[in-house]
């Protein structure tokens, strides 16, 4: 019997050491090393009888002689869904689906499947549940149940010989970290089983061009379990995101090789299951009808489109040594990074307050955007004057004071002109070339300039 080989994986960021350590030396994270089983050179009757192995026939083509007619992407039935997959579902893709306990990814994929199933051959494959809980819940939410396949199985060569049989279209891996494979002797949701598991369903994808979705959980901190490598060896990686008291949940694309990543799909938990939100400017803008002090309205950019938001900012006087600086949505250190800018070029101190900063609706906001947002809002909680209703306000705060622009200003205009607004302060680089109807704009350089528009 041949030696087993081993090497020890860090499950944050995917380095080899020869031996295990409390801390990993490239990421510097601690006690995410564990023991990886490296499998034989040799080919196994399963990677035979898949066509994975001992293959000697490779064709060279050049890049314009492939067909791409034969690919074609096909609809999942949720417009939301295929916008972040960039279009629709590629055939041969690993789509990988993640989100915290709860969130709906398991509700949301049998909807997908159980209407994809009159038109598709369909596969849903349970690890974590029985196949009698599955049906239960499809009947709860009132879907179709004649077409759709079910097998409850951990075993990838098994999952593998049966996809083999049925030949499926698409196919539902749930979960990625209860699968295992035998070749491998360690524990389901090891580093080395689900690392081994998903690139072995990837490459079974590919073979035989059948659209793959495998669950992930996460960790406590939000990330993706498992190790790093697993987001690179899929195609596409998205994240369902929202609290477990809020019946919004947000789809984000964190990688696509096949559209835009921080791409946004909007649903709504009901108790049929999630709906898709097509305007999900008009649920961020349930505002109250009087004006309040440090609310806001932004455009930001999500993706392929624009999205109108309301951010919200409450200034108070601080009975502490060391005020309170606390941002939900939005980049802590960057709500720093802007006071310091708004005392120096505005003049305007806050270092006796305590800063709070909310995104209405559970959004989070990544790009800088929402910059002079932030300011403008903050400063109408500090000076306790209301801002008003019809005004919206993006753009990009530098150090030295400036307004930089932001990408795709016009398309942000017209789409806060769309929902009625009537008054914006833009950069100036921003500046639309042509009047837009019932909207007036008014473009700045400084943070004075800004001030003075209020």
């Amino acid at each position: 019997m041949a030696k087993r080989k081993t090497a020890f994986v860090c499950a944050d960021c995917g380095a080899e050491f020869p031996r295990w350590q409390g801390q990993c030396n490239d990421c510097g994270a601690w006690n995410t090393i564990s023991e990886f089983v490296i499998s034989a050179a040799k080919s196994s009757p399963d990677a035979r009888r898949h066509g994975y192995a001992g293959q000697t026939s490779a064709q060279v083509q050049t890049l314009n002689n492939i067909d791409l007619q034969a690919l074609p992407r096909f609809s999942s039935g949720f417009k939301e869904l295929d916008r972040v997959l960039g279009g629709g579902v590629v055939p041969g893709s690993a789509i990988l689906i993640g989100g915290s306990p709860g969130a709906g990814k398991s509700t949301l994929l049998l909807q997908t499947m159980c209407n994809l199933a009159n038109a598709r051959e369909a596969l849903y494959v349970t690890g974590e549940e029985s196949l009698q809980q599955v049906a239960l819940r499809a009947h709860r939410l009132g879907l179709p149940t004649d077409k759709l396949k079910l097998l409850a199985e951990t075993s990838i060569e098994t999952i593998c010989d049966v996809a083999l049989a049925h030949k499926p279209q698409l196919m539902v891996i749930d979960s990625i970290q209860v699968m295992h494979v035998a070749d491998v002797q360690s524990a389901p949701g090891s580093v080395s089983q689900v690392r081994e598991s998903a690139a072995y369903l990837t490459r079974f994808a590919k073979q035989h061009h059948i659209a793959m979705l495998m669950v992930g959980h996460v960790t406590k901190d939000g990330s993706l379990a498992g190790p790093k490598v697993l987001e690179h060896c899929i195609d596409c990686s998205m994240m369902l995101e929202g609290d477990g008291d809020s019946r919004f949940r947000t789809l984000r694309g964190h990688k696509n090789r096949f559209g835009a990543v921080n791409e946004l799909g909007v649903f709504a938990m009901t108790d049929k299951g999630l709906k898709e939100v097509s305007n999900p400017s008009a649920i961020f803008l349930s505002r109250e009808e009087e004006a309040s002090p440090g609310s806001l309205v932004m455009v930001i950019w999500e993706g392929t489109r624009p999205l109108l938001v309301e951010i919200q900012a409450l200034v108070d006087y601080s009975q502490m040594a060391n005020p309170r600086r606390l941002a939900v949505g939005l980049d802590q250190n960057r709500l720093g990074m802007l006071l310091a800018v708004l005392h120096r070029h505005g003049n305007i101190q806050m270092n006796d307050q305590d800063v709070f900063v909310n995104v209405v609706g559970g959004v989070k906001v990544a790009e800088t955007s929402a910059d002079l947002a932030l300011l403008m809002a903050m400063i109408s909680s500090f000076r306790n004057q209301a801002l008003p209703r019809e005004l919206i306000v993006f753009g990009e705060v530098g150090l030295a004071g400036e307004i930089r622009p932001v990408p795709n200003g016009a398309e942000r205009l017209a789409e806060a002109a769309k929902h009625g607004f009537t008054r914006a302060i833009v950069p100036a680089a921003n500046m639309p070339k042509q009047p837009i109807q019932g909207m007036k704009v008014t473009g700045v350089k400084r943070l004075a300039e800004a001030l003075d528009a209020l």
